[in-house]
């Protein structure tokens, strides 16, 4: 019998303290595993209390903001009023019905309220087009599905759910779409909440409005999510007359902000729907007329339905603009262009003529005081007014301009004070002779002065000689036109600093500058436009243009941006004009870069020319008017329009008074007449500077 060893006793042994050792760590583990646990919800324990009591507050800020948003309404724009205080522009205000759309609104949703609603009020159908019926139609579940079972085994299989939506759409039949009247309706009042972003309020009906409808849509409030009554604003134009046409418009909700201004608006803030000035004074002061929105809080469930709506803060109407123009002064200058002008059409003298326009400023801060016109149609003589046209047509000046050569001339060092210049018929080669309506064979010396006073052009013309560096020779050519192009624009620098041929920056947008050729190729300036140029008869200027130029003449050499608006203003409580915010100009655009020696040789050019005692006095007639004036009148050679076989003549006129301390500067533009001799430039100037005489200084 073969001995144990003792080797699988020894073993047993063995494993024996290793399943001891074992067992001895698992309750080291079970320990440590337990601690970890504990400790964690320790920390669990921790965090909660620190949520439910330290941090309480900001959890239910954020917990409350989860389930609110706050949404904007518009408030009335502010109001325009004349110089007088006369409302120009007001606001109405009247009862509406609003829609705001909650997140979850469905297609199906929006055409159930529609037809809910169209039950309980009337609205006039807007002019649907085809997409927006099939729009309706397809807003109803049970149609969308219809049509979308019509739908090819590929057309249902694009992942894209736009193009889907246009394949299901050209699957609505024209029979489908042939709707009642009332199903017009319930098509409108879709297509507006269908405009809707979520979360923003729309106006379903803002007009016309019954009680009888207010009262239903109010006792139905519970069948009818997201619609409520309130109140909007129509803009109202009490004042009737011109200046109507300089105001602007504003859109309408439906029109929204118009695509070319989407981006800038957005970014300021405003909605796409909303109303904004769209052009003129409107929206060249959008932001001041634009009120503060009211501002609500608007409570949803966790269905994203609308639980409450509560106002947080409330809006304010828009401020006011007052303008410089008084209505009474601008209607009373209207007056007499049209009594003149239509003695000129009764006469023929006003045949071709394409209207009458003048302006009046006050040359010290810029105020227009009236800007007007009216449009002629020559093939039915009829007449309709046209104040913008003082800032958009443009016409040959004639010599009025020749203040603007003076300075030319001065600033280029070719003339420096009151110099004397020999008037003489100036013969170009290959050009018609030149001269001024007094010109004779014999030679005449006359000054700066004197060559405003009697509007020499040749005294212009002289100057221009000098720019160039030449002396006049009978029968002379003159040099290529492209050598002359730096002589162009310092001559037409003189023109710019008193606003010919620049922009007046009026405060109304879009205005235009006239025509000053610089092409200098084939079809550009030639040899003699030099010339022609240096009295008016090659570039053209509005109205507005000449206007400022009197006025820079008129202070002393300040060229100020003309502006229609005088002031901005707040509201009092009940609604009406407040106080003063801010007062608008004078904002001088720059200075005549020329002494006020020579500045003065201007001003007294401009005065002899009406108290004169010369034969040939261009401005005689304006001494008899009721305050001391000085002018510069111009006569401009023309065609008549799309005619250039008729001969016409432009008939213009600047001119500001009194003349030692200006309170008023005007032009008067009368373009195309037949009759060379023909004076209404000066009837009218008098009777608008006599009419300023009686309503403001006598």
């Amino acid at each position: 019998m073969k001995k144990d060893s003792g080797f699988g006793h020894n073993k047993q042994v063995n494993e024996t303290k290793e399943e001891q050792a074992r067992r001895s760590h698992i309750p080291f583990r079970l320990n440590f595993l337990f601690f970890i646990i504990f400790t964690l919800f320790v920390a669990l324990i921790a965090q909660l209390g620190s949520l439910q009591i330290i941090n309480k507050k900001d959890i239910d800020q954020k917990i409350e903001a989860s389930s609110t948003t706050e949404v904007s309404v518009s408030t009335p724009r502010g109001m325009i009023y004349d110089a007088k205080g006369r409302a120009l522009v007001s606001n109405k205000a009247n009862a509406a019905i609003t829609f705001t759309r909650t997140n979850s609104m469905t297609g199906d949703d929006l055409y159930k309220l529609a037809n809910n609603l169209v039950k309980l009020i009337q609205v006039d159908p807007d002019k649907l087009s085809e997409r927006d019926k099939k729009d309706y139609w397809l807003g109803s579940k049970e149609n969308l599905k219809k049509a979308q079972e019509r739908l090819s085994k590929a057309e249902k299989e694009e992942t894209d759910i736009s193009k889907q939506y246009l394949a299901t759409v050209d699957k609505v039949t024209a029979e489908e779409i042939k709707f009642t009247d009332i199903e017009l309706e319930a098509a409108t009042l879709f297509k507006r909440m269908n405009s809707a972003y979520a979360l923003t309020t729309v106006f379903v009906k803002n007009a016309d409005v019954t009680d009888k409808e207010l009262a239903l849509v109010a006792e139905h409030a519970t069948d009818l999510p997201g619609i409520s009554t309130g109140t909007d604003w129509q803009r109202e134009y009490p004042y009737k007359g011109s200046l109507t046409d300089i105001l602007g418009r504003v859109s309408s909700e439906k029109e929204g902000i118009q695509a070319d201004d989407l981006e800038e608006y957005l970014a300021k803030g405003y909605a796409r729907n909303d109303r904004v000035g769209t052009s003129l004074l409107e929206k060249q002061y959008e932001e001041v007329l634009q009120g503060t929105k009211t501002k609500y809080e608007i409570t949803l469930d966790q269905n994203n339905e609308v639980v409450s709506k509560t106002e947080k803060s409330q809006g304010e109407k828009g401020q006011n603009l007052v303008l410089s123009i008084d209505s009474a002064f601008q209607e009373k200058v209207e007056q007499i262009l049209k009594t003149n002008f239509e003695d000129m059409i009764k006469s023929g003298k006003a045949k071709y003529s394409p209207g009458v326009y003048a302006v009046a400023l006050n040359p010290n801060n810029g105020d227009v005081l009236a800007m007007t016109g009216y449009q002629h149609t020559p093939e039915t003589k009829e007449l309709e007014l046209r104040p913008l046209g003082t800032i958009l047509d443009a016409y040959t000046p004639g010599s009025v301009v020749k203040g603007g050569t003076l300075t030319s001339g001065y600033e280029a060092g070719v003339i420096t004070g009151n110099d004397v210049l020999i008037d003489l018929p100036i013969y170009i080669q290959g050009s018609a002779v030149k001269k001024s309506v007094f010109t004779t064979e014999s030679p005449r010396e006359i000054s700066a002065q004197k060559a405003l006073e009697l509007s020499s052009n040749v005294y212009m013309m002289q100057i221009v000689f000098r720019m160039l560096g030449i002396s006049y020779e009978r029968g002379m050519t003159m040099p290529y036109a492209a050598e002359q192009a730096d002589i162009f624009g310092k001559l037409r620098k003189g023109f710019n600093e008193y606003g010919m041929g620049v922009k007046t920056e009026i405060d109304i947008p879009n205005e235009e500058v006239g025509l000053s050729w610089t092409n200098f190729g084939e079809n550009g300036p030639n040899a003699g436009n030099l010339l022609d140029l240096s009295f008016g008869q090659y570039d053209t200027y509005t109205t507005m243009q000449l206007a400022q130029y009197a006025a820079t003449v008129a202070n002393g050499g300040k060229r100020i941006a003309p502006h229609v608006v005088k002031g901005i203003y707040d509201n009092k409580e009940d609604g009406a004009l407040g106080s003063e915010k801010e007062a608008i100009g004078p904002k001088v655009l720059n200075e005549v870069n020329i002494t006020t020696d020579q500045m003065n040789i201007i001003r007294q050019g401009f005065y002899d020319a009406v108290h004169g005692n010369d034969g040939y006095t261009t401005a005689r007639s304006l001494a008899g008017a009721k305050m001391e004036v000085s002018a510069k009148t111009g006569t401009a050679e023309t065609n008549a329009p799309g005619n250039p076989k008729i001969a016409t003549v432009n008939s213009n006129i600047v001119a500001y008074g009194p003349s030692d301390n200006p309170e008023i500067a005007i032009s008067v533009m009368l373009p195309n007449l037949t009759d060379e001799k023909d004076h209404k430039n000066l009837v009218i100037a008098q009777q608008i500077l006599d009419a300023y005489y009686d309503m403001y200084m006598k």
